[in-house]
């Protein structure tokens, strides 16, 4: 039994087996906590499997978790469908459409395939029924996602169009298309800068958006940014990890922000640390950050041999061992307007 969160230890279901629900997201409902994510357990960087399923547990204290099974197995028997081990599923998120009473998940699939997978269920746990295959809205190579429910049912949808711009428009009342108007955000940045790891939550009257940059799976700088609407305009307000001798936001990506019940102002940031072998100090994140971005603007960015090789050498997404990945989940708080994450080595609910 677990009384506290470890933030960067690995962390175990009920049973004594690693927890394997990365870059997914919470869903509070009849008094539990569901925890759902990419299964990484067969992903071992040599096999060619990239997520093996989508993995579900159960908990009522947000510490300990038991294992509900695969919600959305892997397509086995046909190698095209967007659900096949070897495609590359990513970063589930599910709500609950209240107009029809389905469950509606979203899964991008990055790679050549740079498309959504949407799938809807009578239920939390499924079964989920893939509904639409190699959706590209706008036409676009998609990138990293998030969606946003508003008290009213609305629903946004946040993504990197052709590893540029973030975009953001509305969804159908049926949350299983885009309709509406269309915005624009980061606009005109290359790698490393253009913007990952999308998750949006509101506070107050205003909105928030917090981001990575693109280097893989190597962590790097967040950023966070304010709108007055969900379509924005999202001015960036800077980084959200505060006292962050790495620069690479407490070597984690976030996946999620969650406002916890009963603490008032108070939210939970899920984070993974993908590559936990392979730690980013404040010098291999600007050694990392010069080599990327000299590939694109090499007058203003230089790197020496000796450099170019430690790019070389850092881990990559299709040979990274991720069934090891660990989770980095940390309090929120908004202070003058700007998200703030502190670093604790444990935390509990009661002490927030």
């Amino acid at each position: 039994m677990q009384t506290a969160i470890y933030p960067g230890r690995p962390w175990l279901d009920t049973q004594g087996n690693r927890i394997q629900a990365h870059a997914g997201g919470l869903f509070y409902e009849n008094g539990q906590w569901y925890w759902y994510g990419e299964n990484k357990e067969k992903t071992d960087g040599k096999n060619g499997i990239w997520t093996w399923g989508i993995r579900a547990y159960r908990s009522a204290d947000l510490y300990n978790w038991t294992d509900c099974g695969l919600i959305i197995p892997p397509v086995q028997d046909n190698p095209d469908s967007n659900l096949a081990p070897q495609k590359h599923v990513d970063r589930p998120h599910i709500f609950k459409n209240p107009r029809t009473g389905q469950y509606v998940c979203w899964l991008k699939l990055s790679g050549k395939e740079a498309c959504f997978a949407l799938l809807t269920a009578p239920a939390l746990l499924g079964p989920y029924t893939l509904v639409r295959e190699n959706y590209r809205p706008l036409g676009m190579d998609i990138g990293d996602f998030d969606l946003y429910q508003a008290a009213d049912g609305a629903a946004y949808l946040y993504f990197n169009g052709n590893h540029g711009s973030v975009y953001v428009t509305t969804l159908t009342e049926d949350y299983l298309d885009i309709t509406g108007p269309v915005t624009e955000q980061y606009a005109g940045l290359h790698p490393p800068f253009v913007r990952e790891g999308i998750a949006v939550f509101r506070h107050g009257d205003k909105y928030y958006m917090l981001t990575s940059g693109m280097t893989g799976y190597i962590p790097n700088r967040s950023d966070a940014a304010v709108a007055d609407t969900p379509l924005g305009p999202f001015v960036p307000v800077g980084n959200p990890h505060r006292d962050d001798d790495s620069g690479a936001s407490f070597n984690s990506q976030i996946s999620q922000v969650v406002p916890l019940p009963g603490k008032p102002g108070v939210y939970l940031a899920l984070a993974d640390r993908w590559v936990p072998g392979y730690p980013v100090d404040a010098h291999r994140a600007d050694v990392l950050t010069r080599a990327i971005a000299a590939h694109y603007e090499p007058d203003k960015y230089t790197v020496t041999p000796e450099e170019a090789r430690e790019l070389a050498g850092c881990p990559l997404l299709g040979t990274a061992n991720t069934s090891v990945a660990d989770y980095v989940w940390l309090p929120l708080t908004v202070e003058e307007g700007k998200p703030c994450i502190r670093w604790r080595d444990a935390w509990t609910l009661e002490e927030l």
